[in-house]
């Protein structure tokens, strides 16, 4: 029962967090799904996520998240993007490294419309994780690491969720401290 209640104020505590991508989201009733921006053309009002659109364009991946989706975006900050290795996204911003980009940006969509109460409940139901097969093909694990839920990628790499469901026209938007890496 512990573990429930945490779960619980975490995912209601990240609700009401203040990142860049809330404030681009247009006034709406909760419940409502009148949100007039897709994820990429939230993603470009972000003052958070210029590698983030840098790389969706370089991959072209643009046009596939503007349509109708529904996806959930792992969406990591320039922050996490600056924290990889030097030359990391230089190199896979390159023409000759597109599939691996692709590889990677994949790695951060889930198809589908996955709130923050359905990763709760997966990790409650399923003894403290649940995964999600990402459209790269490889799954995400989704557990509880103190007191904030993590996304674990195949290699062990950790990501916190820094604020949950962005609703947009297309799906929802989870902020993420870090890339995630497929194997």
């Amino acid at each position: 029962m512990k573990i429930r209640s945490m779960i619980a104020a975490v995912l209601a505590a990240s609700l009401f967090a203040a990142p860049a991508f809330a404030g681009q989201m247009i006034k709406a009733e909760r419940g409502s799904m009148a949100y007039s921006k897709s994820i990429v053309d939230t993603a470009v009002s972000s003052p958070d996520h210029k590698t983030l659109v840098a790389a969706l364009k370089a991959a072209g991946l643009v046009e596939t998240l503007q349509g109708d989706g529904p996806f959930t975006v792992f969406a990591p900050t320039d922050d996490a993007f600056a924290r990889l290795p030097a030359g990391t996204v230089e190199g896979l911003l390159q023409p000759e490294n597109k599939d691996q980009l692709t590889a990677v940006l994949t790695y951060h969509v889930v198809a589908g419309r996955i709130g923050s109460g359905a990763i709760a409940e997966g990790i409650r139901g399923n003894g403290g994780s649940v995964q999600y097969s990402t459209v790269q093909g490889q799954p995400l694990t989704f557990r509880m690491m103190g007191d904030r839920v993590v996304v674990e990628d195949g290699n062990g790499g950790v990501a916190h969720i820094a604020a949950s469901d962005l609703e947009q026209s297309n799906g929802v938007i989870h902020v993420i401290d870090s890339v995630v890496l497929p194997n």
